[in-house]
């Protein structure tokens, strides 16, 4: 009997041992198998003309800091996907000094920058590689079309068959490249577009869950309530995994007066109190969308106005908009020219030299968003685009530094 009782006080002791770790370190473990923070970037099918190469994601150091990359994109013509530029997607021949696996690619073979996300998915197998549709350069009534009922289904077929089963063209068939898709519709403008934009997005999420589960579907939210008066933002949070919202372009040269291009907060002198990040982000939550589902967009570029008048060192001063801006790698190369100044409130950083006013994003300015990212809960950031970031992935590095806890 006593050896009985000694065999059940051990086994108590052991069952208390137990249960003592399972319970103090439950919440630790739950920690670590949430979801981290997304981290998206654009890439730009036309980087490759201007010698900005898959490659260059791992050269500069961006591509282990990627939880999304978004290529830019395909376009949508007769109610079907189809490429911007075949040359630029698979065509082009890369070179070996180009070349992520630094091979080059086999004349007239499979090639351009869809064979090289390729050899990158190898490298980062964790990536997810998703393909954008639309965007600023696509027709928004082809769009309005494609979403009709009669339509639908037409359309997301040929975009799930074209680049989740990767049947880029007769004779070529590489699928496992892409991981999903990315509607940058801009933007739905009547009552009809509504309900058809809902379901299209619907549409799509069965196709890709049809196909795997896990393959991401998610769209380009605008800035502001006049680019989503036509989307049930409540309804269809539950089709997408994300909301890139693009928290910039508040001013630009579409105005006659300097501005800033993605302020946090509202600047003391302007006279719009929604020409701001903080208020689009307020708009979605106000709408009923899920914070985690909200990724914070970041411009990687700048805007310039000439002949503005020394008042106010050139900030909400008329002026002539000079050009459709410039990449941040151009912007930084010229600010010994000109005198910066930040914003108190917005932490936002413009150039002037007196009669010249440049409007951007830095590093400072960044990493101030991403305190606010994190403080909201948001999902994330998004960056327009990576081809405009410094050779060594400075502002993208900005990124990941400041989304850590």
């Amino acid at each position: 009997m006593k050896v009985v009782r000694r065999l059940s006080a051990l086994l108590c002791l052991f069952c208390l041992l137990w249960l003592v770790p399972t319970i103090s370190f439950a919440p630790q473990l739950l920690a670590q198998q949430t979801t981290p923070m997304k981290i998206v970037g654009y890439f730009p099918r036309y980087g490759l003309y201007s010698n900005f190469f898959v490659k260059n994601l791992i050269t500069s150091g961006s591509a282990p800091l990627l939880t999304h990359l978004d290529y830019a994109f395909a376009n949508v013509v007769n109610n079907k996907c189809v490429s911007f530029d075949t040359y630029a997607d698979y065509q082009a021949q890369i070179s070996a000094k180009n070349a992520v696996s630094g091979v080059a690619d086999p004349k007239g073979g499979f090639g351009g920058n869809f064979h090289q996300l390729q050899e990158l998915k190898k490298l980062y197998p964790n990536l997810k590689i998703i393909m954008g549709i639309g965007g600023g350069s696509s027709n928004p009534n082809a769009f309005h079309t494609a979403a009709l009922p009669a339509n639908r289904q037409t359309f997301v077929q040929s975009c799930v068959n074209m680049y989740i089963k990767g049947n880029f063209a007769p004779g070529i068939s590489q699928p496992g490249i892409f991981d999903g898709f990315d509607i940058d519709w801009e933007y739905p403008a009547v009552a009809a577009d509504r309900d058809n934009f809902s379901s299209l997005l619907n549409d799509f999420r069965q196709a890709l869950n049809a196909v795997r589960p896990g393959l991401t579907l998610a769209i380009a939210g605008g800035n502001g309530n006049w680019s989503y008066k036509y989307v049930n933002l409540n309804q269809v949070q539950n089709y997408l995994d994300y909301f890139g919202v693009m928290t910039y372009d508040y001013d630009g040269p579409w105005t006659n007066e300097t501005g800033l291009v993605a302020p946090l907060y509202r600047s003391s002198k302007d006279p719009d109190s929604t020409n701001n990040a903080s208020a689009t982000i307020q708009g979605y939550l106000e709408a009923g969308v899920a914070p985690s589902k909200l990724v914070f967009g970041v411009p990687f570029y700048g805007y310039e106005w000439s002949n503005v008048p020394n008042l106010d060192n050139g900030l909400w001063e008329p002026g002539a908009p000079d050009g459709d801006g410039a990449a941040y790698n151009s912007i930084v190369n010229i600010e010994s020219n000109f005198k910066k100044y930040r914003d108190s409130i917005t932490q936002s950083v413009w150039l002037y030299s007196g009669s010249h006013f440049w409007t951007y994003d830095d590093p400072t300015a960044i990493q101030f968003k991403m305190q606010y990212v994190k403080n909201q809960k948001l999902g994330g950031v998004m960056a327009w685009n990576l081809g405009q970031d410094l050779s060594d992935g400075t502002l993208l590095k900005t990124v990941a530094s400041g989304l850590k806890p």
